[in-house]
């Protein structure tokens, strides 16, 4: 194989992860990791058969090998298509950047960027009622540490309705505890916002400052887990999980929803709808780039789905007479009326 071909791909995905996407497109650490982790999984695959990753090019990289790598996520990894697109997008974009940089490849690279996206399935949002969430935190056992981060945990997600990944990269530093008490949260394309905090919040926190002995003049991050390192978003999810385990007994419910750390998110939204806040409000406290990713929440709130209907005057009525259909000219005529 030419080793000149070799050190073009590992210099293009050096350059692609480490200049192109930080400084030129100023991509968020989250996002680049993201990018990073669907390139090395396609790595892996196509060198499977070859050997090692250090061997491939990017001729290795065509369209039959990356279908047959996108397949295998769904067939092998078990991850559903909305996966199997943001491995893709992390794809187009290596290769539309593999277009400008290195014109010798540019009909690969369109040939790559031809593999169109998956159809996927808009499936109902999952959200927390008020109630469930308040069953979830009392069943937690605070007279433990673990206990008291976990429900810290969750109630500054449910106030924020940040997103898992701004909550756990959280430090000390980023919260400001005297009246009026906010956080700052740095969101998708490195926009900064700030939060405000109920009273009760703070005093949570507070108290988990002084559990944890941290020192708010030091950049310390919040959320810890048992090995003292930073809390990732998987060990978010886990508790999550492990709490909404527990608290099914008292809240039924639960066990017929598919709840996840971002759902805490879309409660905080409908929680804030059903109170009375305005979309373009809801908006900006979750930090949408655009208030019309804020519409969809109109659209999940049930109860407010049935308060419209209790409103409006029913046209249908209670019994009908059914026509015949015993003859052809009867059923051309209900058609041609439709």
């Amino acid at each position: 194989m030419n080793n000149g071909k070799v050190f073009t791909l590992a210099i293009a995905l050096r350059s692609f992860l480490g200049d192109y996407l930080p400084h030129q497109r100023a991509y968020s650490v989250n996002t680049i990791l993201s990018y990073r982790d669907s390139l090395k999984l396609l790595l892996q695959f196509a060198a499977g058969k070859r050997g090692r990753v250090s061997e491939l090019s990017l001729a290795d990289l065509n369209v039959a090998t990356i279908t047959a790598f996108l397949d295998s996520l769904e067939a092998e990894r078990g991850n559903g298509a909305p996966t199997r697109n943001v491995r893709l997008s992390a794809i187009h974009s290596f290769f539309e950047y593999v277009s400008r940089e290195y014109p010798e490849h540019l009909e690969q690279a369109q040939r790559v960027l031809s593999v169109p996206f998956k159809r996927t399935t808009n499936r109902a949002i999952d959200y927390l009622e008020a109630e469930e969430l308040r069953g979830i935190l009392e069943g937690i056992d605070r007279s433990r540490p673990a206990g008291r981060r976990d429900y810290m945990l969750l109630a500054l997600m449910f106030n924020t309705g940040a997103r898992v990944q701004e909550v756990v990269s959280l430090k000390a530093t980023d919260f400001r505890l005297v009246t009026p008490p906010t956080v700052k949260f740095l969101g998708k394309g490195r926009r900064e916002r700030l939060c405000p905090l109920w009273p009760e919040t703070a005093r949570l926190l507070e108290q988990h400052f002084h559990d944890c002995g941290l020192d708010p003049q030091q950049p310390e991050f919040v959320f810890r887990n048992q090995q003292g390192k930073p809390l990732t978003r998987f060990g978010a999810r886990l508790i999550l999980q492990r709490h909404i385990q527990r608290a099914t007994d008292v809240q039924p419910t639960l066990k017929h929803k598919r709840i996840h750390p971002h759902s805490i998110r879309h409660s905080t939204a409908i929680y804030l709808l059903k109170s009375g806040v305005d979309l373009s409000t809801i908006a900006h406290y979750l930090g949408h780039a655009c208030i019309n990713t804020a519409h969809r929440y109109v659209t999940i709130d049930l109860e407010a789905k049935r308060a419209a209907i209790a409103k409006a005057t029913p046209v249908v009525t209670k019994s009908c007479k059914e026509p015949s259909w015993r003859s052809d000219e009867n059923l051309l005529k209900w058609l041609e009326s439709l």
